[in-house]
């Protein structure tokens, strides 16, 4: 699963549901279905931006040499990408709710970090040392922090939204 978005879509029930609330034109149960989906959807969102807030990246430390100095950036690399995690929800064509990172949030030199951290092969990012491709550094992560924060939530999420769906057939009678 890509580090960069998780869906929850019921395809078939959520598109007759869709195609139902169209036809009875229920504005105000499409708003309400929407509301109760993003609800459904906001303890992962609330959780990924936890989650990698709080992400442990260790390096091995500088090399000998007295090489080093400042970062040239001030940026927070995990606050900002806690700010990048967005939800979407939809309840008119391919309804259903994302949780996402916007990489349209993000500056240019970070637009894959939040993969790179996810897929690191033994939590092993290798990266070079302000873009010196002759310098590299390894830095490590806990592999798989969004795909293990998406799976403790699928469950719930699922089950919510089929509740949601539930209500909504039996309001639409």
């Amino acid at each position: 699963m890509a580090a960069s978005s998780v869906q929850i879509l019921g395809t078939g029930q959520l598109l007759e549901l869709s195609r139902q609330l169209r036809a009875a034109s229920g504005t105000p149960i499409q708003r309400n279905m929407a509301r109760r989906i993003r609800r459904a959807a906001e303890p992962l969102h609330r959780d990924l931006q936890s989650t990698i807030a709080g992400l442990p990246i260790r390096s091995s430390g500088r090399k000998a040499g007295g090489r080093g100095g400042p970062s040239p950036t001030t940026r927070p690399l995990r606050a900002t990408l806690a700010a990048a995690i967005r939800i979407s929800v939809r309840t008119s064509s391919s309804p259903g709710a994302r949780v996402y990172v916007d990489k349209g949030l993000l500056p240019a030199d970070l637009k894959f970090m939040p993969e790179a951290l996810n897929n690191a092969p033994g939590g092993r990012h290798r990266h070079p040392v302000f873009n010196n491709r002759r310098r590299w550094a390894n830095q490590y992560v806990t592999p798989l922090w969004w795909d293990k924060t998406v799976a403790r939530h699928t469950p719930r999420m699922q089950a919510e939204v089929a509740r949601v769906l539930d209500d909504v057939r039996r309001q639409l009678g």
